[in-house]
């Protein structure tokens, strides 16, 4: 979709796709509607100029059995656009950045709602505009969100389909709240369990306020856990292509993740 860049068509043309799936997989919108638009200021630095762009998250969610309790699986679907050619190339397609952890995303809406069970906590399914640009979307939904102290956890995905190192094709890097160190502990219970296919390098942090949406949440002292692969050379590049994905990984994370979530949508505490 050319990049997906916010505030584009071809960006609600992505949301439009992502609220048509949570709409067969038989997941209720948050509040009246699955879009949830809002306007940003954008400083334009090659003109020295600001700008106002539209931008609108999609939002769904499961009801659980206490309705005051919250948990948000988010990933962001905005990417950069068609920019600077690169080998002939200008469309900076994002394939990594971020479709893969939107389709972590999808997957785990589709699967909490064939499972029949009711989790205990409401579940929000979270698909943001505007990270690349600072993110936005994320930063939006925390500053005007009315139930914003009785979220309990956060899931982000930002970056998961690629091999930083081709010697280690079941490398993941798990960022967690470090004061929560059971969020450790279950990824590790769980690749033994279920036999899953994952080298996580465990990366506790303090406070994970960097690199994605995850940071949105983190200031507001709501605990976090994080999938990423790690960086690689088509970052921000045209040649972010699917071809490039390594599928097989990005299963194994979404069935670990999957895990997480219902963890933190079930668990009395953590």
């Amino acid at each position: 979709l050319y990049g997906r860049k916010t505030g584009s068509d071809w960006a609600s043309v992505a949301a439009a796709y992502i609220e048509s799936m949570l709409r067969q997989y038989g997941i209720s919108p948050l509040g009246s509607s699955y879009s949830h638009p809002f306007d940003v200021t954008v400083r334009l630095r090659e003109r020295n100029d600001s700008v106002r762009v539209a931008m609108k998250n999609v939002l769904g969610m499961i009801e659980g059995r206490n309705p005051d309790e919250y948990v948000v699986v988010g990933a962001h679907f905005d990417h950069l656009g068609v920019g600077a050619e690169v080998d002939g190339d200008s469309i900076y397609n994002g394939a990594d950045d971020n479709a893969s952890g939107v389709s972590a995303v999808l997957q785990i809406a589709r699967a909490f709602a064939e499972s029949g069970i009711q989790p205990e906590r409401n579940v929000i399914f979270a698909f943001w505009d505007g990270e690349e640009a600072g993110l936005y979307g994320s930063r939006h939904f925390v500053s005007t969100c009315a139930f914003l102290d009785k979220i309990k956890a956060y899931l982000n995905f930002d970056m998961i389909g690629r091999n930083n190192k081709p010697e280690q094709p079941q490398h993941v890097v798990y960022f967690y709240t470090a004061a929560h160190p059971v969020f450790g502990d279950w990824l590790k219970q769980d690749i033994a369990r279920y036999s899953l296919r994952l080298q996580p390098d465990y990366r506790a942090w303090d406070r994970p306020t960097g690199g994605s949406d995850n940071a949105s949440f983190a200031l507001c002292n709501i605990p976090i856990i994080w999938y990423h692969t790690d960086g690689h050379p088509d970052y921000h590049q045209p040649s972010d292509h699917t071809d490039r994905l390594n599928w097989e990984k990005m299963i194994e994370i979404t069935k670990a993740a999957f895990l997480n979530a219902w963890n933190l949508a079930n668990e009395n505490k953590y």
